[in-house]
């Protein structure tokens, strides 16, 4: 039985990623951070589903960028991140493919380097 609250395990999560976030690349740092912060910003007043959902799938990040970084925070040679899988993305709500185009700009550099039109 956990004997955090569920408002501990919720700052648990989201201080252990920033201190994941430490580790990343300099410069995609504050554009990992300033995201985290707003989908916790923006999840405070959800539903209990929803609130699973969302601490499952972050939980799941957490442990999937601490693998990629290393045990000891050892930067690993291969690229960071993962593809979604096509269930996965059919699953998306518009807003939800809107933030993913926006990131994808934001670390490319703007939507000319994108490949990619918007409609």
């Amino acid at each position: 039985m956990n004997s955090l609250s569920h408002v501990q395990q919720v700052r648990r999560l989201y201080k252990t990623i920033l201190r994941l976030h430490r580790e990343l690349p300099e410069e995609v740092q504050p554009l990992g951070n300033n995201y985290v912060r707003d989908e916790f910003r923006r999840h405070k007043i959800c539903t209990p589903t929803e609130a699973n959902i969302f601490l499952n799938e972050w939980a799941d990040y957490a442990i999937s960028l601490g693998k990629q970084l290393g045990l000891q925070g050892i930067k690993m040679a291969k690229p960071l991140g993962k593809n979604l899988s096509t269930d996965n993305l059919e699953r998306l709500r518009d807003e939800q493919v809107h933030q993913l185009y926006e990131l994808l700009i934001a670390t490319r550099g703007g939507p000319e380097d994108t490949n990619m039109t918007s409609s």
